[in-house]
């Protein structure tokens, strides 16, 4: 399982495990750095997205902008999981302990994970999502903190968007905290230090 993604590890000294999911046209390499900031001594797993969009990776294939394939979605989303917990096996992580990071597409499967697979993650940061499954409650998170951090002026996702997400996730009783970053897509240091404190007050 570990083969049908593109990745990379890299082993740390703490049992926390972060999950680094990158946005339309990244790759496995884009989140590391942001990894090492957040959390120093936490191990990294960075899969690079299998679908490919006029020759960039994704995680799961849209209709077009802003509309989601939500067959494509449900499978990935399962496929994603599958690799996160084989690769606990194979790399000796507490597959218990691990917190997806996500920017763009990578915040958007990683809040389907939560949706999908809500026994998967311990936290979650989703920099700049859409809300993956609008209409719908996810299971039951436990009180699994997540940190979304949104653009006020983003042309991808909507202030009622971000919000409908906030709000699915807190009837979920999920411990969700909202940042709003004063401009768009892009992220700014803001973003970092909500992200840090977050992260310190785990």
């Amino acid at each position: 399982m570990l083969e049908t993604f593109f990745h990379r590890f890299v082993k740390g000294t703490s049992p926390k495990t972060l999950l680094l999911l990158h946005g339309t046209g990244g790759n496995e390499n884009d989140l590391i750095s942001l990894g090492h900031q957040l959390a120093p001594d936490a191990n990294l797993l960075s899969p690079r997205g299998k679908v490919l969009e006029q020759g960039m990776p994704r995680f799961f294939r849209r209709i077009r902008p802003g509309v989601f394939d939500l067959d494509d979605l449900r499978l990935r989303t399962t496929e994603l999981a599958e690799f996160v917990r084989t690769a606990a096996v194979e790399y000796k992580f507490d597959p218990a302990q691990v917190t997806a990071v996500g920017y763009s597409n990578g915040a958007n499967i990683a809040a389907s994970v939560l949706y999908r697979e809500p026994n998967l993650l311990s936290g979650a940061i989703l920099f700049r999502p859409m809300n993956p499954w609008p209409g719908e409650t996810p299971p039951p998170l436990s009180g699994i903190p997540v940190l979304i951090a949104a653009g006020r002026h983003d042309p991808m996702s909507s202030t009622k968007d971000v919000e409908d997400l906030s709000e699915s996730l807190t009837r979920a009783k999920a411990k969700v905290s909202l940042h709003w970053h004063p401009g768009g897509h892009e992220l700014g240091d803001d973003d970092l230090s909500a992200a840090l404190t977050w992260m310190n007050g785990l």
